[in-house]
């Protein structure tokens, strides 16, 4: 990426990120030497022999890019040609030999790292940094779009939107069961476009695993032209992953240990922290305040990162260094946000936004939906009859996951008793009777 514009990496049009090409040299992976010699030993050691083309695909390498490598293992004599199946170089086999499992021995014993090559800090950094430029063009009609499948307050999109664009952290709060977390995940995926994740990346010889399926998506089956032809810089370089901009979610099992590097001293080598998986997306921290660490310390870890866009990270060397910190940052809470922190942390974030409870005419409206999705029979006189029989005469709150949790109960019901789902007065006190908690169901304790 080295010299390329914007344009060239984004595609202005589906913000995309443009598939990263391949190396053609060792020096164009961004690795040293030792590091490549290491990686490909350690890989041999443990199929004891490869094809060349079978090493560079489990390097995500083009072949003709590891050739000097494995020139190099030949001349040590730790490894030999074994034979091979076509005239292609890529097509020898090779074996490890006894000085070579000693080799990669000790190199495991200092990180047993074995996979698809790291790219480097440096590249890392620049494509993170223009995958997420363009994004604050996002239009109004995509967050419309996104929020269709809503039933949103008057004026919610608009409040919303500034901070989405701008990539400016959110603050979500209000009662539990009015969406929240909905709207957080919505969020998420206005972004559009898909951008590359790397495997892993290297710094000072060590790794740091960055892709995660769970977040990220699998890798993409294996493309042609493993074997170096054409030219490798016409390849995409499969160091990268191909994925949706990622939404990263996290509730109150976080801890100020998940963000930062996680090293595990058995394999030697490090897991990404979360925002570093959510660059290029969103990282939702739902239930804020109930985390084992307080919601001071976690802001605290985080002032930096929030406010310059840089995260810094630390080696078990001590070795300090920087990351992007380009994460749509989501809190949402249904705690009181003065209860959470001080007046200068919630300042730091400038868009606080309340999910307040549905109307009337909201409750309705998602009746209705959830009527349709879950093929229920019945009326509007549902709505009518809980309003009075639950709401007014018990003084219940109203939320807008009410009426999915109530149908879903009503289908639960239904399908005890071999019916098709319909309402009526009878079933909805039966499921409500079991759904809703009164101050009476704190007496029989």
């Amino acid at each position: 990426m080295n010299g390329r514009t914007v344009t060239e990496v984004m595609n202005p049009m589906t913000h995309d990120s443009e598939t990263p090409r391949a190396p053609r040299s060792v020096a164009e992976t961004g690795l040293s030497t030792a590091f490549l010699f290491d990686l490909a030993i350690k890989t041999l050691y443990y199929q004891n022999e490869m094809q060349g083309s079978e090493l560079a695909e489990a390097l995500r390498l083009p072949f003709n890019v590891l050739e000097e490598t494995l020139e190099s293992l030949k001349r040590e004599r730790l490894i030999e040609v074994k034979g091979n199946d076509a005239p292609s170089r890529a097509a020898y086999r090779f074996c490890i030999l006894s000085a070579g499992r000693d080799r990669a021995r000790e190199a495991l014993s200092v990180s047993r790292y074995v996979g698809p090559a790291p790219v480097s800090l440096p590249e890392y950094s620049r494509r993170v940094t223009l995958q997420n430029l363009g994004l604050e063009r996002i239009p109004a009609d995509r967050l419309r779009e996104t929020f269709d499948h809503m039933v949103m307050a008057p004026g919610l999109v608009e409040r919303v939107g500034p901070a989405v664009a701008a990539r400016k952290t959110l603050f979500l709060y209000g009662a539990p069961g009015n969406g929240k977390t909905l709207l957080a995940e919505a969020i998420g995926r206005s972004l559009g476009g898909h951008i590359h994740i790397p495997h892993a990346v290297e710094m000072d010889q060590q790794v740091i695993k960055v892709h995660d399926p769970v977040f990220h998506g699998d890798e993409d089956p294996a493309c042609d032209g493993a074997d170096g032809t054409p030219l490798a810089g016409d390849l995409p370089d499969r160091r990268w992953v191909k994925s949706r901009r990622p939404v990263v979610f996290s509730g109150g099992e976080l801890t100020l240990e998940m963000l930062d590097l996680t090293f595990n001293s058995r394999e030697g080598f490090y897991q990404a922290p979360l925002q570093m998986k959510s660059n290029g997306g969103v990282f939702i921290l739902d239930d804020f305040g109930r985390q084992l660490v307080q919601p001071r310390d976690l802001l605290n870890r985080w002032i930096v990162p929030l406010d310059r866009g840089v995260d810094y990270l630390t080696l078990h060397t001590g070795r300090k260094f920087t990351v992007p910190f380009r994460t749509l940052v989501i809190f949402a809470t249904n705690l009181r946000p003065h209860d959470l922190v001080d007046e200068a942390f919630l300042r730091r974030i400038r868009y606080k936004i309340a999910i307040t409870d549905p109307t009337r005419g909201e409750y309705l409206e998602i009746f209705r939906r959830e009527c349709a999705r879950l093929h229920v029979q019945g009326g509007d006189w549902a709505v009518d009859y809980l309003f009075e029989e639950y709401y007014e005469k018990q003084g219940l709150p109203v939320r807008c996951c009410h009426p999915r949790d109530i149908l879903e109960k009503v289908v639960d019901a239904a399908g005890f008793a071999g019916t098709e789902p319909s309402l009526d007065a009878e079933t909805l006190d039966r499921v409500c009777g079991s759904y809703f908690l009164t101050e009476e169901a704190d007496l029989t304790l």
